[in-house]
């Protein structure tokens, strides 16, 4: 039996992110739609859809062997959902509060799992014209208007007030609390996955999620933390956040952070 290709160009990963972002765009840049929620017929909807066939298309014709789950057919069963060892994880339209409200913070997500864990991502925000990229250690990167610039976390100074990213539309009593028994902190607000990118490249040093989060909304940026020195770990034990392990697809709590050396 003939081997599998089961290899993956990460420059045409990122093409396909960006090529996604060009179809959001161009119905985010139509008019003023308002605060239109999903349905049918909305902007956010066809924007959704589109960037959902563009990425599904594209990584089919790339990687046919591989399978893929995104967020717009996330019905695939458990039972086939199982067996799989390496698969794409994509989210087409990740921040939509951000979208409807316009603030650009909004993103297209696409991670590679490879035994539950994100082997590679990418992480594009077309209204601001940057991508994060994360693939094996060391490699993480930023892209602005194509120049690409290597990042890394940036561990916590012990003294110094924590530099916290937290949600932008989703901040709760539970984030709060856990902000509260911290000592003193700056907390920078943020929309979507770019959350997770802040702490990548070292302007963030904390990111809790102490709320609702599915699978396809962390991974290709929780490949990217990854990449650039730092983890994402469940908040109540501090086991690493994995990924296809379970009929649901929500996240447990989870702290993303520098790796914390024992």
């Amino acid at each position: 039996m003939q081997d599998v290709d089961l290899t993956v160009d990460l420059n045409k990963i990122i093409a396909v992110a960006i090529a996604a972002g060009q179809k959001i765009l161009a119905i985010y840049q139509k008019d003023d739609f308002g605060e239109r929620e999903k349905s049918d017929n909305s902007p956010l909807t066809e924007a959704d859809i589109a960037s959902h066939q563009l990425i599904m298309q594209q990584l089919q014709n790339l990687t046919p062997a591989i399978p893929i789950l995104s967020e717009e057919s996330a019905n695939i069963p458990w039972e086939m959902r199982k067996t799989w060892h390496r698969y794409w994880l994509i989210d087409p339209l990740d921040g939509t509060k951000e979208f409807i409200k316009r603030n650009g913070e909004f993103t297209v997500n696409i991670a590679l799992i490879d035994n539950h864990k994100p082997v590679l991502g990418v992480v594009h925000a077309p209204a601001l014209g940057t991508t994060w990229v994360g693939e094996k250690e060391g490699s993480a990167m930023k892209i602005v208007a194509g120049e690409q610039k290597k990042i890394h976390v940036i561990p916590h100074v012990t003294g110094q007030p924590w530099k916290v990213v937290g949600s932008r539309t989703h901040a709760g009593d539970s984030l709060k609390t856990f902000l509260s028994s911290l000592g003193p902190y700056e907390l920078i607000s943020m929309g979507s996955s770019i959350k997770l990118c802040l702490v990548a490249e070292g302007k963030a040093e904390l990111y809790p999620r102490l709320g609702p989060t599915s699978e396809w909304d962390t991974a290709a940026a929780h490949a990217v933390v990854n990449a650039a020195g730092g983890e994402v770990v469940i908040a109540e034990n501090g086991q690493p956040l994995l990924y296809n392990t379970k009929d649901s697809l929500l996240n447990p709590h989870f702290l993303v952070q520098a790796v914390v050396r024992k």
